[in-house]
């Protein structure tokens, strides 16, 4: 009789076998998640890579103008990023969680309102960043480059001030595009901008013989044709009729509230970005610096090529995950998190292939010095393994965005990049004397660092809890109606 008793407790515990037509619907419900993801990826991996194209377009006419003119305009794009694309890029991915999550809680007004009130707090950002670059000279002066280089690069980025009110809006539209899953628009104006900045860039380097100015010129009309297509989309097109509201003076309410996202957003995408730029500038203090300086600056540049796919994925993910937070569904929020991870691990893979594959002939797309070839190709199995790390990284900081922890994210970029990965650099390529593979190696240590603390986060999650922190910043961010301007 006792045996009987405790075989009816122990059998209800053992798990029910799932049948042949269980397992082919949970199979289903995967790939239908993986096809909602790659819909939405796919084009903002094009998108990237034609934004990208924009700038090295410019510099490919620039080059033709001599060495000092290229390297003054590249100077100018890699301060341009640092000090203001960077951290106008930030504080719009901020819109990630709110207007995701309000278009999955169904409050479709305020993802208008959001993304005007972000549109009025970077315009306001702009201004400073604008000076800033009016007095490039003098700072990159202060900062001991060359003043023949700093006196050239002046002009490229005064330039492209008015290229900052453009951008700060052209991220901000996307991410009011991207939280409806409306991607394919973003990918032809974008395509339609590139195709003209061949044009423009051309015709004022060399028509109008504006030189390294007409490709300044030539990036900011580029931007500006881009945020005008979005908006006469935005504008004309009946899939927004529902988010973009007139213009109203909600917008100009919130914007503390807006900011306390949006600042760590920022920090922790520029936190990430400055690593990476300052990991260069160590490589001039090397001996050999030409050398070092010149191939970690083309990894930098073939690591941020790769980059725009996992890049994309970050979107997605975030759009999935937010939009499903916002509508209550946890275990899809979860799921899209697990699907996007099995997908990125399995591109990482075969781009980490490609990188190893092409690794001696990689070198010549940029220089024909056989030291820079030999040492590029020396370089690439740790380019790979960067590609791997920074793409999980990425998706896992889109999951983080699409959930709101950009504060939680921003202390472990901190952590993982400042306190464990530059020191570890420093230490590796000065006191160990490996050179530049030293202070690519810092990087990684940090990459690893930052994957385990956002991997072992998004596991320890309670999506339940999620999606009452998702439906408590909804609900707190509804407004009354407010008079339209």
């Amino acid at each position: 009789m006792e045996k009987q008793e405790n075989s009816s407790t122990i059998l209800p515990l053992l798990s029910k076998p799932l049948t042949e037509s269980e397992v082919w619907n949970e199979f289903q419900v995967y790939v239908e998640e993986a096809k909602r993801q790659l819909w939405l990826a796919c084009p903002l991996i094009l998108v990237g890579l034609l934004t990208f194209s924009l700038h090295i377009i410019s510099l490919m006419m620039v080059g033709r103008l001599g060495e000092l003119a290229l390297s003054a305009a590249s100077m100018a794009t890699s301060f341009a990023y640092v000090t203001g694309f960077a951290l106008l890029l930030g504080m719009a991915s901020a819109l990630e969680t709110i207007c995701g999550q309000s278009y999955g809680a169904g409050q479709y007004h305020m993802v208008g309102i959001h993304t005007q009130r972000a549109m009025v707090t970077l315009t306001l950002i702009s201004i400073p960043i604008g000076l800033i670059w009016f007095n490039t000279e003098t700072i990159l002066m202060a900062l001991g480059q060359n003043h023949e280089i700093a006196a050239e690069a002046a002009p490229y980025t005064r330039f492209m001030i008015p290229s900052l009110f453009a951008y700060s809006y052209i991220q901000c539209l996307i991410r009011f595009f991207q939280s409806q899953n409306i991607v394919f628009p973003m990918m032809l104006t974008s395509g339609i901008t590139t195709i003209l900045h061949l044009l423009i860039s051309w015709t004022l380097v060399f028509k109008c013989h504006l030189g390294s100015k007409g490709a300044a010129l030539a990036n900011t009309m580029s931007y500006w044709i881009n945020c005008l297509l979005l908006v006469a989309y935005m504008k004309f097109s009946s899939s927004c009729s529902k988010t973009w509201v007139s213009f109203s003076s909600a917008s100009f309410q919130g914007i503390l509230g807006f900011l306390r996202l949006a600042i760590p957003s920022a920090v922790m995408v520029c936190l990430e970005m400055w690593s990476f730029e300052m990991i260069v500038l160590l490589s001039g203090l090397l001996p050999n610096p030409a050398l070092e300086t010149s191939v970690l600056s083309i990894s930098l540049n073939t690591t941020s090529l790769v980059w725009v796919i996992p890049e994309g994925f970050s979107g997605a993910v975030s759009t999935r995950v937010s939009n499903e937070l916002g509508a209550g569904n946890p275990q899809a929020a979860k799921l899209a998190v697990y699907i996007v991870l099995c997908m990125t691990v399995y591109e990482s893979f075969l781009v980490g292939l490609l990188l190893i594959l092409i690794r001696n002939a990689w070198g010549y797309a940029y220089s024909n010095e056989m030291e820079v070839v030999r040492y590029l190709a020396a370089m690439m199995p740790l380019l790979s393994l960067t590609n791997l790390l920074d793409g999980l990284a990425c998706v896992l900081s889109g999951t983080a965005r699409g959930c709101g922890w950009q504060k939680i994210g921003a202390y472990i970029n901190l952590g993982s990049f400042y306190l464990v990965g530059l020191p570890a650099a420093i230490l590796l390529a000065f006191f160990m004397h490996i050179g530049g593979k030293g202070l690519w190696l810092g990087i990684i240590c940090a990459l690893i660092l930052q994957v385990l603390a956002l991997f072992a986060i998004t596991v320890k999650t309670n999506w339940e809890l999620q999606v009452e922190k998702a439906m408590q910043r909804v609900s707190e961010s509804k407004l009354l109606p407010e008079l339209v301007l």
